[in-house]
């Protein structure tokens, strides 16, 4: 993967720009419903946008299905026209994905493989169904390495029949809109990121910085 830089907001504006006038089908995978609501707000301006709620990632089950009605909340409360896509549970694809990984440290190989599991379902669904670009909500965070999700991205466009759209949402004040319109919206925000491992790193930092 390159090592270089790039400004996706940029490569992001000059798409929009080629598009206007047209409304392109895209297919968005949402990491979750905070996350998501920004990228909607913004993004269904320019394209017919399908939801895919693919997170295999999440633990335990329990906590999945919070998130999953939490999705739900949010594209209801922002009253758009986006059709959402819900994939069944399936965490054991995840721990047989990330295999090896289990220890790494947040931000490191086993996010990337994160990341690259459930970019490559977002990719075959968009193949598969006729979508004309497919993409992610998780660079509005600033815990997601952006250029790795559009490194990962960009690869997968080369073998699928969708385009990727290259972005960085955190730019233009992304994530602070973001926790605007949970708070608007009184969405349920989740204080790990998804995995076990997440968790138990996120439990490790609260003990360690306990007076």
């Amino acid at each position: 993967m390159t090592e270089n830089k790039q400004n996706f907001q940029k490569i992001l504006d000059k798409t929009l720009e080629d598009i206007a006038g047209t409304k392109p089908k895209l297919l968005l995978h949402s990491c979750c419903g905070p996350c998501s609501s920004y990228v909607l707000e913004y993004l269904s301006q320019y394209f017919k946008i399908s939801v895919l709620y693919f997170n295999p990632c999440i633990y335990p089950e329990d906590e999945y299905q919070k998130r999953v009605s939490t999705q739900k909340q949010t594209i209801a409360g922002l009253k758009c026209d986006i059709e959402l896509v819900v994939c069944d549970y399936d965490h054991d694809s995840f721990l047989e994905y990330i295999k090896g990984h289990e220890n790494a440290v947040e931000g490191s190989s086993r996010c990337t493989l994160c990341y690259r599991q459930r970019l490559e379902k977002c990719a075959d669904f968009a193949g598969e169904n006729g979508f004309d670009y497919f993409c992610t909500t998780l660079s509005v965070s600033p815990y997601k390495n952006a250029q790795k999700l559009n490194d990962i991205g960009k690869a997968l466009a080369e073998n699928h029949k969708a385009k990727y759209l290259f972005s960085d949402f955190k730019k233009k004040n992304g994530y602070k809109r973001s926790i605007e319109l949970s708070k608007e919206l009184d969405l349920y925000r989740q204080e790990y990121c998804g995995c076990e491992f997440s968790l138990r790193d996120s439990k490790n930092q609260t003990e360690n910085n306990l007076p």
